[in-house]
């Protein structure tokens, strides 16, 4: 049980046990903002009294529409303290999503990241009528309230507490809406409250560490992150994606909270480094990667902390142990030499990083062990708070997605059937915890499609379940992809083990109803004409200016590069199935990217709109 009733509660204590310590700085805002316990807390409360002074009352539900910040954790702490429910989303959003989202949420107050959202807005507040209207950032204007203005408001009011309980509803998360209309999440104070006190076997904040934080706070997983963190005493920093890399060097952080787009962003910066060294450099480093893979692969075998085999028996982990034994000193003088200087180049004192939102992919699960950087993988969901199961410190098994934290349960079911598959066995993936939402908002059917009357939420995913409990995921339920001739395939494996390219920033596999597997890419640009140079042509990107002779992505030459790219890729995982070979392919000058509507807020590809998108050149690639 929490120690606490409701999130607001952590403020005051932590002010008291944290007088002097840094809570939140934002270096790049104009001017930067750097706020120690006590001032946040004291912010807290001011922007509560003045919700209150404008009329707010308990359960009254505010939209909360803005981007990291440190305003937006005092506004979404303020409307909690104030009694209010906060609706939230980013505000990169389209505005007929807000407007839904508005309306099906019966908010009355809005609360906007910037005057521009709410020119943005305009032609809607009409018809939303909210009862006061503030703005986080920017200057005053008629008929709005700015941050300053409510807060010097509050400063005049007293507070006056609501009630909260564990089960109270405190926020309201809208999902991506990928299929059909967004469905509001109902999340508890118990819900997340869960998170803070039980994320503890994942990462081991200490007072005063330094966390970068680049992820949506709005999101759920961003957001129980930096609850979690701030709850420990770190000192945590908003950094921005123009910003991140040198963030890394300049802060030097001890915890990061990622996706794996981001944690692929890095490794790609590597890479490329390595590819720009000279060619008896770059051989030297390829040989030592190849040798700490087999270091890496000894040590799991002789800790049992490996998939392949799930139980390895005592000789096969003693011949692991050996195998690292031999392989140690290399791997140290390898490390000396290159690998300490990959994490020189995110800060050089990351104890933990986190990977969620998404799988990682295997290559970069060996990269980042290999070079000596714990990443701690976690999974959950939106209506899970976010985290069911997470990797920890002394029990990291690659590929895996951990094992449940405390107080929750895992259970992997026939699709069909729904009877439970024993260990090992892969099937549809359940799970019951504290973490779990109280439903859909005004949608009691969808409620009952994903929970049934035991408790178990339904989360669309297949995995199975080692001996140990780990959960290894194997894809979306609705992501697999079944050929013409009746075989199943999940693509997220397939897709991890392509990307290992250099040639390849992102790809997606086709092929639904389909005598084989084909799939569409997203060339990796700078490599991309950095190979045609090197082979003496000049490669031309269909949005630049054609150049007589230049090679394009029609070009044969480019063509038959990423034909070996993909058969070499694709085919080197372990227990490939032949119809599992990628056949047609088609190269897209256009990424998939948040702007477009072809990935979400946590960076991942929106398969849906990405078939929908290019449904004739799918269609085209296998007549």
């Amino acid at each position: 049980m929490s120690s606490w009733s409701a999130l607001p509660a952590l403020w005051p204590e932590l002010a008291q046990r944290f007088p002097t310590l840094v809570a939140l700085e934002e270096p790049h805002r104009n001017p930067p903002v750097r706020l120690t316990y006590p001032e946040l807390a004291q912010r807290i409360q001011s922007f509560a009294q003045g919700l209150q002074a404008l009329g707010l009352q308990p359960g009254e539900r505010v939209a909360l529409f803005a981007d990291n910040s440190s305003r937006w954790l005092i506004a979404d702490q303020g409307i909690m303290l104030a009694g209010g429910v906060d609706v939230v989303r980013g505000a990169a959003a389209p505005v007929d999503e807000l407007d839904f989202i508005y309306r099906n949420s019966e908010s009355s107050f809005l609360v906007v990241d910037t005057p521009d959202l709410l020119k943005r807005l305009a032609v809607y507040l009409p018809q939303w009528q909210p009862r006061a209207v503030i703005t986080l950032w920017g200057d005053a204007q008629e008929g709005v309230w700015d941050f300053h203005q409510l807060m010097q408001r509050g400063e005049r009011h007293e507070l006056q507490p609501p009630h909260l309980e564990s089960e109270s509803l405190a926020t309201l998360l809208y999902t991506s809406g990928t299929t059909g209309k967004p469905k509001g999440v109902m999340l508890s104070h118990g819900n997340l409250l869960h998170q803070v006190e039980n994320l503890y076997v994942v990462f081991t904040p200490q007072p005063g560490n330094i966390a970068l934080s680049l992820l949506p706070t709005w999101h759920t997983y961003g957001r129980s992150g930096e609850y979690f963190l701030l709850s420990r005493g770190i000192h945590q920093i908003y950094s921005t994606l123009r910003h991140f890399k040198q963030d890394l060097l300049k802060y030097k952080p001890h915890h990061i909270v990622g996706v794996p787009r981001m944690w692929e962003s890095i490794y790609e910066g590597v890479e490329r480094e390595f590819r720009q060294q000279p060619p008896g450099k770059q051989k030297l480093i390829g040989n030592f990667l190849g040798m700490s893979k087999r270091y890496i692969y000894g040590k799991r075998l002789w800790q049992g902390l490996t998939l392949e085999p799930v139980q390895p028996s005592w000789s096969q982990r003693l011949g692991g142990g050996l195998t690292a034994l031999a392989l140690w000193p290399l791997h140290r003088l390898a490390d000396w030499l290159v690998y300490r200087k990959v994490r020189q180049a995110v800060g050089g004192r990351l104890k933990e990083g986190a990977s969620g939102g998404g799988a990682l992919a295997r290559y970069l699960d060996d990269f980042y062990e290999l070079v000596g950087i714990t990443i701690l993988v976690g999974y959950g969901l939106t209506e899970t708070s976010p985290v069911l199961t997470a990797r920890w410190v002394t029990h990291n098994v690659r590929y895996s997605a951990g094992l449940p934290i405390p107080g929750t349960e895992i259970k992997i079911v026939d699709p069909e059937t729904r009877q439970p598959l024993p260990v090992t066995h892969k099937g549809l993936v359940l799970a019951r915890g504290p973490q779990l939402m109280k439903g859909y908002y005004r949608n009691p059917e969808a409620t009952a499609k994903v929970v049934d009357d035991q408790g178990w939420f339904d989360t669309g995913d297949l995995g199975w379940v080692t001996p140990q409990g780990d959960l290894v995921l194997t894809g979306r339920a609705k992501d697999t992809i079944v050929l013409s001739s009746g075989e199943n395939i999940e693509p997220q494996p397939i897709e991890d083990a392509c990307l290992q390219s250099p040639y390849i920033s992102q790809i997606i596999l086709v092929g639904q109803d389909m005598r084989q597997l084909g799939c569409l890419i997203v060339p990796n640009e700078t490599a991309l004409k950095a190979w045609a140079e090197a082979q003496g042509h000049t490669l031309v990107m269909p949005q630049e200016e054609p150049v007589a002779g230049a090679w394009t992505l029609a070009s044969p030459e480019v063509l038959e590069l990423y034909r070996v790219e993909l058969k070499t890729h694709s085919q080197n995982r372990p227990s490939v199935r032949p119809f599992e070979q990628i056949g047609p392919f088609r190269l897209l000058a256009e990424p998939f990217t948040i702007e477009n509507g072809l990935m979400t807020q946590t960076l991942k590809i929106k398969r849906n709109q990405v078939m929908e998108r290019y449904q004739e050149l799918i269609q085209e690639m296998f007549v």
